[in-house]
């Protein structure tokens, strides 16, 4: 082991990322995934404000921009299918500039294949044990294997194992829904256009990025206490109409379900000793917020860099990635919060002004500045940060 071996828990985003970097500043990352390959699979995230000048000082942004979604339209329909409003999804979605959004395999793909041939990948373990040191953390892994790393890094997302085994158990903050997603046969034809049904405390959107695509099917409920098992969707969204009962006969017959409750995690500190976490692990803002992929990309720039500004002072480092990190967290956490109570309806009253809204908005000579005012606060959060330029890493 020297100082620059860097254990990496998590081949998702965050991982990747981080392993990109440290092997420019000349660290050597191992990262090890419990899957037995890639992940496949995974919903549309987007890439907003500070996290596009990421990839761009990555040297990934065209390729990043090559497999945008490209969505085209956001339409909200009626029980019985019928159109409330068809608008176009950049203007919705508040999109700006150089703001992508791609599919998380898409994404993963890349950041993989930018460091396949530079780092090492270990892929159907995890870790079982640390014991942290003062000269490095002795891990031993599921597999039997034994090996110490300087330093180790989680970033294996909201209920991180490596932040149990660094930190204990950390309460997540429940936000009052949940969310589930799921592959459907793209029965509606859709192409690169997004649906939305709602009725009060429930709402279930479906998408496709191509007419010949699979089409991605999410539904939302708010519950007051966090729920056991997709078994409860079936209830929860009994009697709904448009294509919702087909969805649940489809759902009963998949395997590949995502299903969780709407959580934060909020801690005090993002590392302990020679352990510091990144990513969902250290700040998952939940779905709601949208800007999940954005922290990751933005805190393994930052984690990286700092780590090789300090010269081997690990907890220098540390802080210094804290510091600059936490107000952009804080930020975004902040409207996660905002927003895992708009994505959950409340009363037909509420839903009824909302429609109106929405079948208006086309027409209004205002809509650009309206959305604009609107989406804001997301634009705010995503930019409240600066970046540090970090002249050790060659520039792409």
């Amino acid at each position: 082991m020297t100082q620059r071996d860097v254990l990496i828990s998590g081949a998702g985003l965050a991982g990747p990322a981080l392993a990109h970097q440290l092997h420019r500043y000349g660290f050597r990352p191992t990262v090890v995934e419990r899957a037995p390959a890639l992940r496949d699979g995974g919903y549309k995230v987007d890439i907003r404000g500070a996290a596009t000048d990421v990839l761009k000082r990555m040297g990934l942004y065209q390729a990043a921009r090559s497999v945008d979604t490209g969505m085209r339209y956001v339409t909200y329909v009626r029980r019985d299918g019928r159109q409330i409003a068809k608008l176009d999804a950049d203007l919705l979605m508040g999109r700006r500039g150089d703001d992508l959004e791609v599919m998380r395999t898409d994404l993963t793909r890349i950041l993989y294949d930018a460091t396949a041939a530079d780092v090492e990948y270990v892929f159907g373990d995890s870790i079982a044990t640390m014991t942290d040191g003062p000269d490095g953390v002795d891990v031993t892994f599921t597999s039997g294997a034994t090996r110490r790393f300087a330093l180790v890094v989680g970033a294996d997302g909201v209920h991180s194992a490596t932040r149990r085994l660094a930190m204990g158990e950390v309460p997540l903050r429940y936000l009052g829904a949940h969310i589930a997603f799921f592959d459907v046969p793209n029965e509606l034809g859709l192409d690169r256009e997004e649906i939305f049904y709602t009725e009060p405390g429930r709402m279930v959107f479906a998408y496709s990025t191509g007419g010949t695509a699979p089409a991605k099917v999410g539904m939302v409920f708010g519950a007051d206490e966090p729920a056991l098992g997709r078994e409860v969707l079936a209830d929860r969204f009994a009697g709904l109409g448009w294509q919702v009962p087909r969805f649940l006969d489809l759902l009963r017959s998949t395997d590949d379900v995502y299903f969780d409750a709407l959580n934060q995690v909020e801690l005090p500190r993002y590392s302990a000793g020679r352990v510091v976490l990144l990513g969902d692990a250290a700040h998952c803002p939940s779905p709601a917020a949208g800007q999940g992929t954005s922290m990751a990309l933005v805190g393994a720039y930052l984690l990286a860099g700092e780590l090789a500004a300090a010269a081997g002072d690990h907890r220098a480092a540390f802080d210094r990635y804290e510091a600059r990190l936490r107000p952009y967290v804080e930020r975004n956490l902040a409207f996660g919060v905002k927003m895992a109570g708009d994505m959950v309806p409340g009363r037909r009253l509420s839903l009824a002004v909302r429609n109106y809204g929405m079948r208006t908005l086309k027409y209004h000579p205002l809509k650009r500045q309206i959305i604009e005012r609107v989406t804001r606060p997301l634009h705010d959060a995503a930019n409240a940060i600066e970046l540090p330029s970090y002249p050790m890493a060659p520039v792409a």
